[in-house]
């Protein structure tokens, strides 16, 4: 065993567990933590952020758009306190986040004695927005901890972790032996007898139909594999998009499952909340509900399912494959019928927000196949919840149910650095844009070259539309005074350019991604159609 500090022994555990890349900001209660990453850097890559808030998005577009862990590292008190944004956004979509949170000396921990950065029970305060909390008060319990640590990430549901550890547990010295990541982490398994039952309910189906949510990645080929053999629309919800290639005839958004489920006589709910049908739509004793997910209390409260795979999907639909044939009717294919119905929801979405669909395309003309984006809360981001074409699993990153102005811009950060190689944009509005808008000194810095797309109509736009629409044009709070955002790109080094109309976006992204800089595009617009009537569907069938 090596004689090591407490902060050698835990950054060279989180190290051994494969992480590659911290996000973070130093400070007084971590210098002995930053130390230690020092001597990490030929294998460690540290990006020092301008707030603790980005650095903890960054970590969540790191997880979200690879399934492997983000981790940033934060001082106590107030920047924890800015990480659990983005750790309250991981929790509620299953990203896998390791918080480092810093800590006052061991001897004062919530004494209440003064001193900077306190806060009294700053482990009970992170069970909010973590699955799991803990303070290593000695260097032997960090290997163990970050064991711990990575085995909650990888088990069960997947959620966000914080662990703690005060400066003078960083400076003290022990021999410790330094753990590593094990082979592999169990998925949970699935009952078989409730998988017999499951591939019968769905083998003897008249219209089947699937929905999944951010939940299922990981299990694309099961989900494909099972749909195919059933012929069975899958229905995706925002966090799910391009679990199916979105060309694919199976391949459909909730529009969609708007117009096709009063006639669903079989739902199969893998990994999503199922909102939409459980709180607006309703549901009736026609409908058999069968729901797999590893969080045993998901959604269940409001509609009880028949039946209740508490599993992984990946297990759970090949059990449920293996099983279908035994039970399946003879099925003949319904591509026309899909095919149509694709037809119909992208009808609907064009003829509700025109504007939104054209600027839509023009993205989608220029992103390559396999890039990235990530749609910030923005009228462009409410259309995208319906319409953008998305064809691999973990290419479109969303906000989920938080929905946190300005999450967009670092999140988008930290799917670049995860992902080098490919092309990453951030669709963002100017009014969530300045949130975390210094950040683009740590792209400049770090060489992070993504290309975000500010639409810029000088206000908060939803704020303004809701105002106008639902409280008589009484308008307060809404408008804003901004930059320049071509002179304020380069004013950082990075490029600035603008775009007028859904064409001239579509040249300036050829520009953008020919650049070897971050590039802000500026697209200045009036104003965009009402999202909200594709969501506030009529109800459907009985409900709760």
């Amino acid at each position: 065993m090596a004689k090591l500090t407490g902060a050698a022994a835990l950054t060279k555990s989180i190290v051994g567990h494969g992480v590659d890349t911290i996000f973070g900001l130093p400070g007084a209660q971590l210098d002995p933590l930053f130390d230690s990453f020092h001597g990490e850097q030929d294998g460690l890559r540290i990006v020092h952020t301008r707030h603790e808030q980005g650095a903890a998005y960054m970590a969540f577009g790191y997880a979200q758009s690879t399934g492997r862990e983000g981790v940033c590292a934060v001082v106590p008190g107030p920047g924890v306190l800015n990480a659990g944004a983005a750790l309250l956004t991981g929790y509620s979509l299953g990203a896998k986040m390791l918080c480092i949170g810093g800590q006052i000396p061991s001897g004062a921990i919530d004494k209440s004695v003064g001193l900077l950065h306190e806060m009294m029970d700053q482990k009970g305060l992170m069970s909010a927005m973590t699955k799991w909390q803990a303070r290593a008060d000695s260097p032997e319990e960090a290997p163990v901890l970050v064991a711990e640590a990575f085995r909650q990430m990888n088990t069960g549901r997947n959620r966000p972790v914080f662990l703690e550890m005060a400066p003078d547990v960083m400076r003290q010295e022990a021999e410790v032996e330094i753990s590593v990541r094990p082979g592999g982490y169990a998925q949970m398994e699935p009952d078989p007898d409730l998988i017999e039952q499951a591939a019968a309910l769905l083998g003897n189906a008249e219209n089947p139909a699937i929905f999944v949510g951010g939940g299922i990645f990981g299990a694309e080929a099961e989900l494909l594999g099972l749909a195919e053999a059933l012929q069975a629309p899958v229905f995706m919800s925002p966090q799910g998009l391009g679990a199916v290639d979105a060309r694919h005839y199976l391949a459909q958004n909730t529009i969609a499952a708007s117009h096709v489920w009063p006639k669903v006589d079989v739902a199969l709910a893998v990994g999503t909340k199922m909102l939409l049908p459980i709180t607006q739509w309703g549901w009736d004793d026609d409908v058999k509900l069968i729901r797999v997910d590893p969080d045993a209390k998901q959604s269940v409260a409001r509609w009880k399912p028949d039946i209740h795979l508490v599993a992984h999907g990946k297990p759970a639909l090949g059990a449920m494959a293996d099983r279908l044939s035994r039970h399946n009717r003879s099925r003949a294919s319904r591509k026309n019928e899909y095919v149509d119905l694709q037809r119909a929801a992208r009808k609907d979405l064009a003829e509700t927000l025109p504007g939104q669909v054209a600027y839509g395309d023009a993205i989608r003309s220029r992103l390559p196949e396999d890039g990235i984006i990530c749609f910030g809360v923005t009228q462009m981001g409410f259309y995208s919840w319906w319409g953008f074409p998305t064809y691999g699993p973990r290419t479109n990153i969303q906000p989920g149910v938080q929905g946190t102005l300005g999450y967009g811009f670092p999140t988008a950060l930290g799917a670049q650095v995860a992902h080098p190689d490919k092309k990453v944009i951030s669709v963002t509005g100017d009014g969530g844009f300045m949130f975390a808008a210094t950040e683009l000194s740590t792209a400049v810095r770090h060489g992070i070259n993504t290309v975000t797309l500010i639409f810029n109509n000088g206000a908060y736009g939803n704020v303004k539309k809701n105002q106008s629409m639902d409280f008589g044009g009484r308008l307060i709070a809404w408008d804003l005074a901004n930059p320049d955002f071509v002179k304020f790109a380069e004013s950082f080094g990075a490029m600035g350019l603008r775009a007028e109309s859904p064409d001239d976006l579509a040249s300036k992204l050829d520009e953008a991604f020919a650049a070897d800089v971050p590039v802000l595009i500026d697209v200045p617009f009036d104003e965009l159609p009402d999202w909200r009537p594709l969501e506030r569907r009529y109800r459907m069938r009985g409900g709760d």
